[in-house]
């Protein structure tokens, strides 16, 4: 119908809308960055080393942010199915497709807001290398790992949302799936990570292009299906 507004339109109102649940609650990107942070802190003194280097620094970072990125997974839908949201939507013409679009964008949203925050403290508390030196490739990586967890978390986001122990099960489900995540960001990052800096090794970036790209496929054609559930 002409008058139904774009599927442009219903995806930027449906990720204002979870940007303002976002600023007023507070709920998930204050939780993953103080864990982030607070992860960081015991790595520096549980080691025993003021700073780390090429695999060991890759394993920290990503580690830590892939647990941090979980506590996110987990609140993704909680307010949708406590207040009526997934109802609200059904009963709008909107295209369901706006929905988790509109939800990966804003756990990649967060998860940059996180990252911004954890990273240098990640290279203040820990990183033997110089930041500066590795942070182009180190970008690209952070953009590529966040759209995977995106489209992996809405997934499993919806489909953990409506059970009794969504808090459990979110984690039993996204974690495996984000193993290969990490392996290909781990092993992208380790050159960088090194001293001297090497250059990475491109083909992971292609694999982990297509890792993302098949769940974001996956991610929009299940939704509908687990929405009605």
């Amino acid at each position: 119908m002409n008058g139904s507004p774009s599927m442009r339109a219903i995806v930027a109102a449906l990720l204002r809308k979870e940007l303002r649940v976002e600023l007023r609650t507070f709920e998930s990107i204050p939780a993953m960055a103080l864990f982030s942070v607070t992860t960081y802190v015991l790595f520096h003194f549980g080691l025993q080393q003021n700073q780390v280097g090429g695999s060991l620094a890759s394993g920290v970072l990503w580690v830590t942010l892939l647990f941090a990125a979980v506590l996110g997974i987990n609140r993704l839908f909680v307010a949708d199915a406590e207040q009526g949201g997934f109802d609200g939507f059904l009963l709008s013409p909107a295209d369901r497709g706006a929905l988790p679009v509109a939800k990966g964008a804003a756990l990649f949203l967060y998860l940059t807001v996180v990252e911004v925050i954890s990273v240098p403290a990640f290279a203040l508390l820990l990183l033997q290398p110089s930041l500066g030196a590795a942070m182009p490739g180190l970008l690209a990586v952070l953009a590529l790992v966040n759209l995977g967890v995106a489209a992996i978390g809405t997934l499993v986001g919806a489909l953990a949302v409506r059970t009794r122990s969504r808090d459990l099960l979110g984690p039993l489900l996204s974690l495996p799936l984000l193993v290969p995540v990490v392996i290909g960001a781990a092993l992208l990052t380790t050159p960088l990570f090194s001293s001297p800096a090497k250059a990475m090794p491109l083909h992971w970036l292609v694999i982990l292009a297509l890792y993302d790209l098949v769940f974001a496929v996956i991610a929009f054609a299940l939704f509908d299906f687990l929405l009605e559930d």
